[in-house]
């Protein structure tokens, strides 16, 4: 008998990654290119159906495919749409599951990429036993998946749990979506860049970015100085969770869950963003949650987490 298989399908901001894996959680293979290679979304159906297609054959002799399992920004479960997502090529509202599975004969299901994280953390992570967690994920932007009593929740029209874009400060940093201040702005990839740019116009501090264009640096080349003692890049660092850790606090307070688990870029940097976001988030707790709430890496590998999250969301859908 074959062993099921599913695929999965990762789309951010910057990468594009598709593969597929068993349902013991074994990624079985994968391909990336650029997000911006493909502006128009008719390129990019293409293109995704030729990679689907070629896996489906290449692995038919061993493998069950049962379904495709996506994960995007803006990413609609109950429509399988992409709708108005700021950090992608393509605007208004992309009926993305419905163009693709039109063209690759098998069922496929779509989430926001952050609920697509929060499952797969739930089937393969550290968040297998748990009924309450929250997962965040740094990359680009910042996505959001909230899990209560063991589901997912989506909220009536499936765009509950948008934490990036609940506001951090008044009238604060242009974003994405059109509007000020939004918490992506301040922590993501590109949220620690502009803190970086902005210190060291407003400050002294000695930094070895100051020789560097904006194009040059980015968020793990921010990580690397830090480690070595910049000045701008720890103060940066440090900001970046402060800010994470009062939010935190605010959505503690809605959902009261057992564990946070950070994912992405972001999170490579270990104790400079995830032991501090801790530390600013007790300080912002209701006495009532101090201490209870776990703050943690994801557990699941980050060289195929984001395939894992989109192919677990496949299974959960496609179990028969």
């Amino acid at each position: 008998m074959k062993k099921k298989a599913a695929i999965g399908i990762d789309i951010g901001g910057t990468n594009i990654v598709i593969g597929f894996a068993d349902i013991d959680g074994n990624t079985l293979d994968k391909v990336s290119f650029k997000t911006a290679s493909y502006e128009k979304v008719e390129d990019f159906i293409v293109k995704v159906s030729q990679e689907i297609n070629n896996m489906v054959l290449d692995n038919n002799d061993m493998y069950q495919i049962i379904g495709v399992g996506i994960g995007a920004p803006n990413g609609n479960y109950y429509k399988g749409t992409i709708e108005f997502a700021p950090n992608l090529p393509w605007k208004g509202t992309i009926y993305l599951a419905e163009l693709i599975e039109s063209k690759v004969n098998m069922p496929v299901v779509l989430t926001n990429d952050a609920n697509a994280a929060a499952i797969g953390e739930m089937v393969y992570g550290g968040a297998k036993n748990m009924k309450d967690f929250l997962v965040i994920t740094l990359g680009t932007g910042l996505g959001s998946g909230f899990v209560a009593n063991g589901e997912l929740i989506y909220g009536h029209d499936g765009f509950a749990g948008e934490l990036g874009h609940i506001i951090a400060t008044d009238n604060g940093r242009e974003c994405g979506c059109g509007r000020k201040g939004c918490l992506e702005t301040y922590v993501s990839a590109t949220g620690i860049k502009r803190t970086v740019f902005e210190f060291m116009s407003d400050y002294n501090y000695k930094s070895d970015l100051r020789d560097m264009s904006f194009h040059e640096v980015n968020s793990k080349i921010i990580y690397e100085k830090a480690l070595e003692g910049d000045e701008v890049c720890i103060r940066a660092f440090d900001y970046t969770a402060n800010v994470l850790g009062r939010k935190l606090a605010d959505a503690v307070a809605i959902t009261s869950p057992e564990a946070i688990f950070i994912f992405g870029g972001l999170a490579k940097a270990g104790g400079l963003i995830i032991d501090a976001t801790k530390k600013y988030m007790e300080e912002s707790l209701l006495a009532i949650f101090k201490n209870k709430i776990k703050v943690l890496p994801s557990a699941l590998d980050e060289n195929n987490a984001a395939i894992l999250g989109a192919a677990a969301l496949a299974f959960q859908n496609f179990k028969e």
